[in-house]
């Protein structure tokens, strides 16, 4: 049997950093090159039905070695890693009984991942991490849950007296630029619940998410030459600033954790004459992310007519909080708290402070709750994963599969 660290680090050396600028679907060449190499690793490990589509899916399953009916349960991740940092040439560090130091990543450049700034890393003295060489992402985020997902296939298939129904896998591209779900087939992936393998820490298990929507203003100044612009020019990019200024100040990213909401300015571009500027709008809660909407929309409407501006404003929700669709069916929580549990695992239930698959998938007819990879650190240099964490995942995958025959 092929241990999942030698499956990850396989995994890693494939370039699938995903790229939000192109039109394609999977956005890079390179996702669409990996998926076919587990396409062929899945064959492999006796899966049927095995196939890569036009736009980079991977599906397949496990049949169920059951001798009644039960229901199919699925288990997806995600291929691509994020453009946030280069996911070509991971060289990843093997450091084995940790002693709870400081780790030198890159000793030419003084890349340190730092106990002082990372504490969590305490949690793991002597076990052995998984790191960078400081000068890419690992990739952890979602190669480790690839890894899981497959080495708990592989494990079912040589144990049968693990009893489970049938098995829907599926890989998808482009996770990271919010694309994973685009394409994504809910009836031929043939499950009736499934979970993304994509969270952080041992324990973490997520079916909250924000509500979101993205705000994209314009406001059209008025331009003459300054030397005569008395009560004639209007500075488009002191109307933008005036705006942001009016924003509640505490609900930032900067000023908010936990279940609070935030509106996010994350980009800013213009001159006198026409000012862009675009607003991420995040909240748990659906009645205050309406409010959040509201402010925005009011906002604009008043000072277009207190200023006699034309002010554009296109306002698009993103993706809705997961927890409506998956609380009718709270049992695929219970199975995964208590496969954990089994497991000597304390559930962490955490709301997610971002978007996911699963949210997506949910609204979509497919419940879809997020359980840990072990991973820390994601998107960047400083991204490590400690090996106990990914084989308990593969624990965690294979006794929820045992637990849904259940149902």
């Amino acid at each position: 049997m092929v241990s999942v660290v030698e499956r990850f680090l396989k995994y890693v050396g494939h370039g699938t950093q995903s790229d939000p600028h192109t039109e394609m679907c999977p956005s890079t060449p390179g996702q669409m090159e990996f998926a076919y190499m587990l396409c062929e690793e899945m064959k492999h490990l006796g899966m049927q039905e095995v196939e890569v589509d036009e736009y980079g899916y991977v599906m397949g399953f496990l049949p169920s070695n059951m001798d009644r009916e039960t229901p199919a349960v699925g288990f997806i991740a995600h291929m691509d890693t994020s453009p946030e940092m280069s996911g070509k040439h991971v060289n990843p560090q093997i450091i084995e009984n940790y002693a709870g130091n400081d780790i030198v990543l890159n000793k030419e450049k003084g890349i340190v991942l730092s106990s002082e700034e990372f504490p969590e890393l305490s949690n793991y003295v002597g076990q052995t991490l998984i790191t960078t060489d400081g000068n890419t992402l690992l990739g952890a985020d979602d190669k480790a849950g690839i890894a899981e997902i497959l080495t708990a296939v592989e494990y079912m298939q040589e144990h049968p007296e693990v009893k489970h129904g049938k098995i829907c896998v599926c890989f998808t591209p482009d996770e990271e630029i919010g694309k994973g779900p685009d394409h994504f087939q809910v009836k031929k992936f043939g499950a009736k619940f499934a979970y993304t393998i994509d969270g952080g820490e041992m324990g973490e298990l997520e079916f909250e998410n924000f509500n979101a929507a993205n705000a994209h203003i314009v406001f059209k100044g008025r331009n003459m030459h300054p030397g005569y612009a008395k009560n004639k020019m209007v500075n488009s990019i002191a109307v933008a600033n005036e705006f942001m200024a009016g924003l509640p100040k505490k609900e930032i990213p900067e000023h908010t954790a936990g279940y609070e909401g935030f509106f996010h300015v994350y980009s800013i571009k213009g001159d006198v004459e026409r000012t862009e500027l675009d607003i991420l709008i995040r909240d748990f809660d659906r009645e205050r992310f309406e409010w959040r909407k509201n402010t925005i929309e009011n906002g604009v409407r008043e000072f277009s007519k207190r200023l006699g501006l034309n002010i554009e404003l296109e306002l698009k929700d993103q993706y809705s909080n997961m927890r409506e669709k998956i609380e009718p069916v709270h049992y695929i929580i219970d199975i995964a708290k208590q496969a954990m549990q089994e497991l000597d695992i304390k559930p962490l239930i955490v709301p997610i402070r971002g978007g996911t698959d699963g949210a997506r998938l949910s609204f979509m007819g497919l419940p879809t709750p997020n359980l840990f990879t072990g991973g820390h650190n994601f998107h960047g240099r400083y991204e490590y994963i400690p090996v106990h964490s990914m084989e308990k995942a593969v624990q965690v995958i294979v006794r929820v599969a045992e637990l849904c025959t259940r149902i």
